[in-house]
């Protein structure tokens, strides 16, 4: 089946006093919905460490702050995914922990001038220079990368169960 990438018509508001894994929900509940079409994905992934969730930085200062906090600790990577088919709905949740090793300044300074950082929840790409960052994951990779792979086919299979599975 052929698809189409489509930016939404929806505004991310992170601002929402609400957990992390119910805020990644109703962004990509809010991003299916803004879509015209039969069959539309909708994905939101943050990352969520002291009550704070961590989406993509505004700027390099604001990546550097938010890679500071994550530094020698774990933090977990919520994704929430909403695949509509027609009027029907189906919401999955992945979350997954991740350690991010102990960086000095240089370190720092290295990955921040990569530029890797930009359009990242949470500041790094865990499928690109960012593995460096990563001591230990636990739970789905492809969360962190942000598509939760096990959470679409789960939807996938409830819009049509596999043959023989």
């Amino acid at each position: 089946m052929a698809f189409t990438v489509v930016t939404p018509d929806y505004v991310e508001d992170d601002s929402l006093a609400v957990p992390a894994e119910e805020l990644v929900v109703t962004h990509a509940v809010g991003k299916a919905r803004a879509v015209e079409g039969l069959y539309v994905l909708g994905v939101d992934t943050t990352v969520a460490i002291d009550g704070l969730s961590l989406g993509k930085p505004a700027d390099a200062a604001d990546a550097e702050r938010m890679l500071r906090r994550l530094t020698g600790r774990t933090h977990v990577v919520h994704s929430g995914l909403c695949l509509r088919v027609g009027a029907a709905e189906h919401v999955h949740t992945c979350s997954t922990r991740v350690t991010i090793r102990e960086l000095d300044d240089a370190g720092l300074g290295w990955y921040l001038s990569s530029g890797e950082w930009r359009e990242r929840a949470g500041s790094y790409a865990i499928q690109g220079l960012g593995a460096a960052l990563v001591t230990a994951i636990e739970g789905d990779y492809t969360n962190v990368v942000g598509l939760p792979v096990t959470a679409l086919i789960d939807a996938v299979r409830e819009v049509s169960p596999p043959v023989g599975c």
